[in-house]
């Protein structure tokens, strides 16, 4: 037999073998139409409030996700069920009240998700969800007139509700103890803000854009970087770098959001440079992530000043 008939037959066998070990190989499972980002209002006896959901494919079978409750941050669900139409999953509690697992199931109807979850408080709640929007521009903004929300001289650009600690004082916006939000009466879509804040040792405060992403404002200097420390969109983006002053200094954040994509500069520094912003962060005004929305400064956890806020919009095309 010759070299060449020799090598032949090797070839065919390899490729015999390699047809054979393909036929064998497991299939990717076909996609549930679950997959992707969900936008969730809960029902309660109360009102409604928001909510985010995220399912994603792990590999040929497991179906993993990310969920945002009423507060706090993103947390990671390890498996998804589905079975006869239903997704359901378990979480453990973060800072909800109680000690239960918080579980959740859906179903999909038409374009929409509808189920019910129940608390680890152990209250059963109804929810829908409408796909999440992409949020992606066609083309680069260009910018329009800037819109200053506080000069040093009133409140008259900003809402508050009943009872509100929010004070002008020698020309800075003051939050001297936890009470409500403030929120802006103008809202926004695409934007540049410019906004200087000051906090005391161990100060904790946020600046929501258009009510629904929260930048973080902590006494976090000198900690490791975090989605959860200054600089970061909490419980999704981290910082790149700890940019931050130091506690009864002023800092300075400029910060520009079109669509998701999201640039913040702290104090002069790059931390976050046009990277996506998944969903809403917990404490946001609503789920509607289509529309525009206000600049929210949070009240609810410790004294908080503010100062020089000026908001530049998209033009409108």
């Amino acid at each position: 037999m010759s070299q060449r008939v020799r090598l032949l037959i090797v070839v065919g066998c390899l490729l015999v073998a390699g047809r054979l070990s393909a036929a064998r190989s497991p299939q990717p499972a076909a996609a549930p139409p679950f997959i992707g980002r969900w936008d969730l209002t809960v029902a309660t006896a109360n009102g409604t409030y928001p909510s985010w959901l995220e399912v994603q494919r792990s590999g040929n079978h497991a179906i993993v996700g990310r969920f945002v409750g009423r507060t706090g941050s993103a947390r990671p669900i390890s498996t998804i069920e589905v079975t006869d139409g239903v997704l359901r999953f378990s979480i453990p509690p973060q800072w909800e009240q109680g000690d239960r697992d918080l579980h959740v199931e859906g179903r999909l109807e038409g374009e929409r998700l509808t189920g019910w979850l129940t608390d680890p408080a152990g209250t059963r709640l109804t929810w829908t969800a409408n796909r999440a929007p992409t949020l992606r521009r066609s083309s680069p903004p260009s910018w329009g007139k800037p819109v200053t929300l506080f000069d040093g001289a009133d409140m008259s650009a900003w809402q508050a509700g009943n009872d509100s600690q929010w004070r002008v004082v020698d020309r800075v916006l003051s939050s001297p103890k936890a009470g409500v939000n403030l929120v802006s009466k103008p809202t926004f879509t695409d934007f540049k803000l410019h906004i200087e804040f000051r906090y005391p040792k161990n100060g904790n405060s946020g600046v929501y854009l258009r009510g629904r992403y929260e930048v973080q404002v902590e006494d976090s200097g000198g900690l490791e970087p975090a989605s959860d420390h200054l600089g970061g969109i909490y419980g999704f983006l981290p910082p790149n770098e700890d940019a931050a002053g130091k506690p009864g200094e002023w800092q300075t954040y400029d910060i520009t959001l079109v669509g998701r994509l999201v640039t913040v500069i702290l104090n002069g520094k790059t931390v976050i440079g046009n990277q996506e912003i998944p969903g809403i962060t917990g404490g946001a005004l609503d789920s509607d992530e289509g529309a525009p929305g206000p600049i929210l400064l949070q009240g609810d956890h410790a004294p908080i000043d503010y100062r020089n806020i000026v908001v530049t919009p998209a033009a409108q095309n």
